[in-house]
């Protein structure tokens, strides 16, 4: 286990949260659970944790947390992104990587955001708040609305920093083999097909989230790439390749990678694929509730998921 990655965390506040617990992450995790029971919430605490390096890039994460969940409200309106902040009144989570934590405290007339990261807390009055925007480079989050064009063009620079372009070429042709490469034309992301190029739109939502993935595992190099609903738009056919990339490629980039499926097809290649490159840093996470509605986690690592498939036990959790 490569010491950057997360490998267990304490979510003590945050939206449907409270002192939950999880543990036993991998290089690959897949997260499963019911529609609603928070998969998407669990990735973002994930998400704002290794962020948290300092003050901007936790202040950041929570904004970008609100953001894309709702990034279709935001197109051309001017973003207040005090007010984003604003929305998210508490978060609390201990890993093995960091200690963060951030309130709104509002007394008095006077409201205040005390952050803490590890040993280190800091107490902001609202009105003297300057919001300096601090993303972490080698992390990115796909959300299910899939990434805009200057996402991808910005990954898509890391493969051409490592001259990988005709390697990402091949892929996409393995994907669709009447395309014959993917290029970045002024501001827009396109791809040739029987000698023309066009808007990669054109192509339909599932190539660009398979090219968006391949992209984003060369720019999250040793950090950490979180993937909400990994199978959107992608056929059922192309599971397995896709797969396949992921874990060679987060091994080749030295990458932790956490995706949502809500697909039992997905879980299915996922473990098969798993088996046949022989590729045991992976684990699955279930979320579930127990009598009291609580959220619990049921783990379980490469050999547990191969036995319970190969039993054919319900092991998919919704």
């Amino acid at each position: 286990m490569n010491a950057h990655f997360l490998t267990d965390i304490e979510i003590k506040q945050f939206k449907c949260f409270t002192d939950f617990k999880a543990s036993g992450f991998k290089r690959v995790n897949l997260i499963g659970g019911k529609n609603n029971i928070g998969k998407t919430a669990f990735m973002e605490a994930c998400n704002i944790n290794v962020c948290s390096k300092n003050i901007n890039t936790l202040i950041t994460s929570l904004i970008d947390t609100k953001f894309s969940r709702e990034n279709l409200n935001f197109i051309h309106k001017n973003i207040d992104y005090q007010k984003l902040l604003d929305t998210t009144r508490s978060y609390a989570a201990q890993s093995n990587l960091s200690n963060t934590e951030f309130f709104i405290l509002e007394k008095d007339a006077i409201k205040e955001y005390q952050l803490t990261i590890n040993d280190e807390s800091k107490t902001i009055n609202a009105k003297e708040l300057n919001i300096s925007l601090g993303h972490v480079d080698n992390i990115k989050l796909i959300d299910n609305f899939g990434w805009t064009d200057n996402e991808l063009i910005n990954a898509f620079q890391a493969i051409q920093k490592q001259d990988q372009e005709n390697l990402l070429n091949s892929f996409v042709r393995e994907f669709d083999d009447s395309i014959e490469n993917f290029k970045v034309i002024g501001d827009k992301p396109q791809c040739k097909t029987h000698g023309e190029y066009r808007d990669i739109v054109e192509f339909g939502d599932g190539l660009r989230h398979y090219i968006s993935i391949i992209c984003a595992l060369y720019r999250c190099e040793n950090g950490y790439l979180f993937i909400d609903e990994i199978d959107n738009g992608i056929h059922y056919t192309q599971l397995d390749r896709l797969w396949e990339l992921i874990l060679t490629l987060s091994k080749k980039t030295n990458c932790q990678v956490f995706a949502i499926t809500h697909s039992k097809e997905m879980l299915e290649s996922f473990a098969r694929v798993a088996k046949k490159l022989d590729e045991q840093d992976i684990s699955y996470t279930i979320l579930v509730k127990n009598k009291q509605q609580e959220i619990k986690t049921i783990a379980m690592d490469y050999e547990m998921l191969l036995d319970s498939m190969a039993q054919g036990h319900e092991v998919r959790g919704w």
